[in-house]
């Protein structure tokens, strides 16, 4: 499959600047997966600015 890694960077809401995984969503989501987290693009923009990608944050992000 064709990665479409400049498309995706148009879309992408990671604020990291300096990730190398940017627009590679597969190793992005692989990389978040193994250490216990999510990606930054499944946050809502103001929890996504705080860095702070656990599952537990994104819990607390949408309880409702």
């Amino acid at each position: 499959m064709e990665c479409k890694q400049e498309k995706n960077k148009a879309n992408c809401s990671c604020t990291y600047k300096t990730c190398s995984r940017k627009g590679l969503c597969c190793e992005c989501i692989s990389y978040h997966r193994e250490h216990g987290g999510a990606p930054g693009c499944l946050f809502p923009p103001e929890a996504e600015k705080t860095y702070d990608r656990s599952m537990e944050k994104l819990a607390r992000c949408f309880r409702v």
